[in-house]
């Protein structure tokens, strides 16, 4: 990898697509996230083994921003193939899509962008053209992504009153997208149509993208935000704090909703307090063939709960459940926002190929 280093602790810095492609050299550029917010960090990967090792390690993460990243990976693994013929380079496409895939198994995009540049490069002739595909397929993902959001903004915000607090767990903005955001680029979109919204962040533990990554795009792009510790959410709802709650989502199949784990509880909570509890996110994270049961929910690293950081905060030898992701019901959820519209229960996922 080849690394750009911004130091970004003191000041605002100017924002580049969370994961682009880079012409001169060939190579997928990213924002390393595990860095923010102290450190605003580029990454170059240039193999496809480089980006798998950036979307294992969570230097790139978000559903959106992870199927642009299989496309991207498709791409760099068809540029460095040493195949000579069409046979074998598919081949080895269908390898490097498996192991992509592998990474992230709960995510649907990551999957969704691999197989959508792989059915493109079906129509190729030739190995130019597979790499030529490949490419142009990757990078139509990504430039829909942010037309997508920008529509799903349109929508959501509609839902949303001058004056609304939201509140948001782990980071569904455009550090999770190509750009703009899914549940904060409702968010966005609000404002940008002169509504006063604030945003209530939980920190989403373990890994706190809510603390480090959803409250430093936001305050970089001077929207009002409050950080809380995940436990305060119920508190927050019972004070009166809090008008919805907007989330994002990794995969939306016919019984329920995977999102970072803690979603389910702030659904029960809004539940319990009366309060819309709303989920924004592309079709293409819609897995409509998919029920609870059918998906496997990845689990962490325990050294992600027995460290916070580098610091060790529980004993090293402490048995640890650490799963990513969890299941929140459709009968907790008021409305899903899609580029399609605002779909009410019951949701007839159906209805939403139409």
């Amino acid at each position: 990898m080849i690394f750009h280093r911004i130091c970004c602790l003191h000041r605002k810095v100017i924002l580049m697509r969370t994961i682009d492609w880079k012409e001169e050299s060939k190579s997928v550029v990213l924002v390393d996230q595990t860095l923010l917010p102290k450190e605003y960090r580029i990454i170059e990967c240039k193999t496809l083994s480089s980006l798998c090792e950036a979307i294992n390690s969570l230097r790139i993460r978000g559903a959106p921003a992870l199927g642009a990243a299989g496309g991207f990976g498709i791409t760099l693994a068809a540029l460095r193939s040493e195949a000579r013929d069409l046979e074998t380079m598919v081949k080895d496409l269908e390898v490097a899509g498996k192991v992509l895939k592998s990474i992230r198994p709960t995510a649907v995009n990551l999957g969704w962008g691999v197989d959508r540049v792989l059915r493109a490069i079906s129509d190729a002739f030739d190995i130019q053209g597979i790499q030529d595909i490949a490419f142009q397929e990757a990078m139509n993902i990504a430039e829909e992504d942010v037309a997508t959001n920008k529509i799903i903004g349109e929508y959501g915000a509609k839902l949303l009153k001058e004056g609304d607090t939201v509140l948001t767990h782990c980071n569904a903005g455009r550090l999770s997208c190509v750009d703009w955001g899914t549940a904060l680029g409702v968010v966005r979109s609000a404002i940008a149509e002169g509504k006063k919204i604030k945003v209530i962040a939980c920190e989403t533990r373990p890994l706190n993208q809510g603390s480090r990554i959803t409250t430093w795009e936001l305050m970089q792009d001077k929207i009002p935000v409050t950080l809380i510790a995940d436990s305060m959410a119920g508190w927050a709802m019972h004070q009166g704090l809090v008008d919805s709650v907007l989330v994002g989502a990794d995969r939306i199949t016919q019984d329920v909703i995977f999102n970072k784990i803690g979603t389910y509880t702030h659904s029960i909570l809004a539940k319990e307090h009366e309060i819309p509890f709303y989920v924004a996110a592309p079709i293409s994270t819609f897995d409509f063939n998919g029920w609870e049961g059918s998906v496997k929910i990845e689990m962490r690293s325990p050294e992600e709960l027995r460290f916070f950081g580098s610091e060790q905060c529980a004993p090293i030898d402490v048995e640890v459940y650490n799963p990513a992701f969890d299941a929140t019901p459709m009968e907790n959820v008021t409305a899903i926002i899609t580029e399609k519209g605002v779909f009410y229960p019951p949701f007839l996922l159906d209805e939403v190929l139409v």
